[in-house]
């Protein structure tokens, strides 16, 4: 098969088994720091991205990614901007929704927990049904003082299944011949839900009209709206389509309450691309050395491939070509090795008896997008790695080199 002469000789120079011994060496070690450093910004990236996923689920799939607040609004109003919301390309669902900071009092502990009020389908909207780990959940909803609380919350306060807990309301108050008291009630356990985050420590639920009561709400006073997004992350872009509909409105979202989390996790994760990325930059400066030595040592040979024909831009790309076969095939090693890794890190863990988290399993996510860009940039360096050293070996002059030969 036809191949461009600086091609092909820029290859043969890679594959070449004689020659200089420690630039051999040199050339070997580019290669294996690139894969190296690109294994392990894969494995690092994909397991970064499995934690945000799984706190994305975990964590802003239980709570209301937007809510808008009704305030002095009526029923008819909420209900009029529910169907506009729905509209939106950016909604997944939008449903009735109350909320108010409630202690859980038993006979061993109290805690402090933010009680929802769910309507309807808002289960399934929070995902909360596939975290139910005990109990129904339809009996939350459907019956009158039930409530839904965390497996950390159940062991703290020593309540289980079917038994009963005080849930007291700081913010309602009702008059009593003793003064003010905070509303309370005795809300039966119909559901015990789990999902390993922070939010099972903060996060209870009950039905919209069971907190109403507790909260000691006219009949007609209207609920807030719960708007759930297809991609959280989006809420910028959401925010922006819907400000025509939501400016007569008070709003709030999930940064207000888990933005400093998400921030800090995608913080971490930059930092350690870029710690991780100077492993592969280290790398690609000795791809420089080999590659000037190597011009060094076959000044004789350019110079008698000049006398033969080739220009200096056909000299310079052979170097070129030999420069960017090392980065090339680290990048390949690198990535199938980094993507390897990936999907079997906990078999490995396991194998060499490392446990990190208690028994869990590290979450795995592939973005491909990321992936294709680190990969891709790990080719670029290698590239521009080569300029030097094959702007130099298109400078030699025959004449002076082959003086004396």
């Amino acid at each position: 098969m036809f191949q461009p002469v600086s091609l092909f000789i820029g290859l043969r120079y890679s594959r070449s088994s004689k020659g200089n011994a420690f630039i051999s060496f040199i050339s070997f070690f580019s290669i294996a720091g690139i894969a190296i450093g690109l294994m392990a910004l894969f494995t690092v990236s994909s397991v970064m991205n499995g934690f945000e996923n799984s706190l994305k689920t975990n964590m802003l799939g239980l709570i209301p990614h937007v809510e808008v607040q009704a305030n002095k609004h009526s029923s008819a109003q909420m209900t009029a901007l529910k169907a506009d919301l729905e509209r939106s390309d950016y909604v997944d669902h939008v449903s009735l929704y109350r909320h108010g900071e409630a202690i859980l009092q038993t006979n061993k502990d109290l805690h402090g927990v933010l009680l929802q009020g769910l309507y309807g389908d808002n289960g399934s909207l929070y995902k909360i049904t596939d975290k139910v780990v005990q109990g129904n959940w339809q009996n939350v909803l459907n019956n009158s003082y039930n409530i839904a609380i965390s497996r950390y919350l159940s062991r703290k306060l020593g309540v289980g299944m079917g038994e009963k807990l005080r849930v007291i309301m700081p913010n309602a108050s009702t008059y009593t011949p003793l003064g003010r008291v905070p509303s309370q009630r005795l809300f039966k356990i119909a559901a015990i839900y789990e999902t390993g985050s922070e939010i099972d420590m903060s996060l209870a639920f009950t039905s919209g009209t069971s907190l109403q009561r507790v909260l000691k709400l006219n009949k007609n006073t209207a609920p807030n709206l719960s708007v759930s997004l297809h991609e959280p992350f989006e809420l910028a872009q959401f925010t922006k389509d819907s400000q025509h509909i939501l400016r007569d409105y008070q709003v709030s979202d999930w940064r207000s309450s888990q933005g400093t989390l998400f921030a800090a996790v995608a913080m971490e994760k930059r930092i350690m691309s870029m710690l991780l990325g100077l492993i592969v930059l280290v790398a690609v400066f000795n791809i420089v050395s080999a590659l000037t030595m190597m011009v060094s040592e076959k000044q004789g040979e350019v110079a008698i491939l000049q006398t033969l024909g080739l220009t200096p831009s056909q000299v310079q790309k052979v170097f070129m070509v030999q420069g960017l076969y090392n980065g090339v095939i680290g990048t390949a090693i690198g990535a199938l090795l980094g993507v390897l890794f990936s999907l079997y890190i906990n078999e490995l863990l396991a194998a060499v008896g490392l446990n990190l988290l208690a028994g869990v399993e590290l979450p795995v996510k592939f973005d491909v997008f990321s992936l294709v860009f680190i990969a891709l940039s790990s080719i670029a360096m290698s590239f521009l790695a080569t300029l030097y050293p094959a702007r130099k070996a298109a400078k030699v002059k025959p004449a002076e080199v082959l003086r004396y030969e």
